[in-house]
């Protein structure tokens, strides 16, 4: 049995009612992974809007592994203390990480979030040592059209991350850089400028699947984009 962890923030937990990024992956696994597998993690909730809370679990199609580690408004800054524990309890095989855009929208700039980055992979490593992580950069969003800053910093943290992966990477638990979602547009992808669409949420998991298939020959071509 294959375990697949998603690791991620507001765009990987999803709210009430979305189907999420995951279960596009989990859909695409069960025809082009040829073996068992199922998503793990210690978090099954959506977050629910109306509480401002990981409360609800009104999936668009509940009928599907939905665990997780991903919160609304958490990044690298928050994922790190807990990513141990987590691979320990539920024994992923392979983390599928989402993370940086609060990080950088609100707790540390670009080098601190690569600090964390190192870490992360430490921490992952001590408690599973043949962990594979893929790991995605930032996806921008639409503050990056208003704040150059912050447009700076993402362009430079996805560098720093570039070069993290590189540096990190080592047979027995590599990491793969995942390529940005082909043609992913915020304007269109999103609908808020930030969270994913239908259109959003297939082109994030078709971009974790397309680098899983190229790099490490798990699954297949992802059938819809």
């Amino acid at each position: 049995m294959l375990r697949f962890m998603p690791v991620g923030d507001s765009m990987t937990i999803g709210s009430a009612g979305e189907h999420t990024w995951r279960y596009r992956m989990w859909q695409h696994l069960c025809t082009a992974y040829g073996g068992p597998f199922t998503l793990v993690g210690p978090r099954e909730a959506l977050h629910d809007p109306s509480a401002d809370a990981p409360t609800s679990y009104a999936y668009a199609d509940p009928d599907f592994p939905r665990a997780h580690l991903a919160g609304w408004g958490e990044g690298w800054h928050h994922m790190t203390p807990l990513i141990g524990d987590a691979v320990r309890s539920c024994r992923p095989d392979v983390l599928l990480v989402s993370l940086g855009l609060i990080d950088l929208g609100f707790y540390t700039n670009a080098e601190q979030t690569a600090g964390n980055v190192r870490a992360f992979v430490a921490e992952a490593r001590a408690a599973r040592p043949r962990v594979r992580i893929a790991v995605m950069p930032v996806i921008r969003n639409i503050r990056v059209e208003a704040d150059t800053s912050f447009a700076d910093q993402v362009a430079r943290f996805n560098e720093l991350l570039g070069k993290t992966v590189a540096d990190l990477d080592e047979p027995r638990s590599p990491l793969l850089l995942v390529p940005p979602p082909r043609s992913y547009d915020f304007h269109t992808d999103t609908y808020d400028g930030t969270h994913p669409n239908e259109t959003g949420e297939h082109k994030i998991a078709a971009a974790f699947a397309e680098a899983l298939w190229r790099e490490w020959e798990l699954g297949g071509p992802y059938g819809v984009a």
